[in-house]
């Protein structure tokens, strides 16, 4: 999957998209999604690409944003899910 995928009209340069995929490569590799859903590693890509819509270029920093990020998402599901179960 092309990390530059959601982006319009080519806001990264070269060097910075180089950057967003080791950090993409990285992230998914730490949280174990290399070969998981389509659905988690845009989201991991998602996340890279907020993170460097802020300005933040450098790949350990993106791929800690991004793995940080994912954390907080994944609890706050997690979170939610009793009640959507308790609901039903």
């Amino acid at each position: 999957m092309p990390i530059n995928s959601d982006l319009e009209g080519g806001v990264f340069g070269p060097e910075a998209t180089a950057a967003m995929g080791e950090a993409f490569r990285d992230a998914c590799q730490q949280l174990h999604v290399a070969n998981q859903s389509d659905e988690l590693r845009t989201l991991i890509a998602t996340l890279i690409i907020a993170a460097a819509r802020r300005g933040e270029l450098n790949p350990v920093r993106l791929r800690t944003a991004a793995v940080a990020a994912f954390a907080i998402v994944k609890s706050h599901r997690e979170l939610e899910a009793p009640n959507i179960k308790a609901a039903s």
